[in-house]
């Protein structure tokens, strides 16, 4: 991962920790792919998604997540839950960073 990766992660966890979740996991990976941030939300587990850009100017850091990347977020996620004898509500997020400003998109992505 590059610099600016790493930074769009820290951000987005710190984002999420001033909002009250708890980081479980950063880049998280299996076979399928990687999740940047794994985090609870009272009794929910998120997975999220960070993307940065430097603009919005060419539809921004949402625009960013293709269907075929949501797909390898869906597999990772299915793979990081068969570790958890009882897992609880999911949801999938994405943090994103368009120049300063920082967007949560809660519930964005569906299986």
């Amino acid at each position: 991962m590059n610099d600016k990766g790493q930074l769009a992660e820290q951000m987005a966890a710190a984002y999420l920790i001033e909002h009250g979740l708890t980081i479980l996991a950063r880049n998280w990976s299996c076979r399928h792919g990687e999740i940047d941030l794994v985090a609870q939300d009272g009794k929910q587990l998120v997975f999220v998604e960070v993307r940065m850009r430097q603009s919005s100017r060419f539809g921004g850091a949402a625009a960013s997540i293709t269907p075929a990347k949501q797909a390898k977020l869906w597999a990772s996620a299915q793979q990081y839950l068969q570790g958890i004898k009882s897992p609880p509500a999911c949801r999938f997020d994405a943090i994103c960073i368009d120049g300063q400003t920082i967007s949560w998109l809660k519930n964005c992505i569906s299986a």
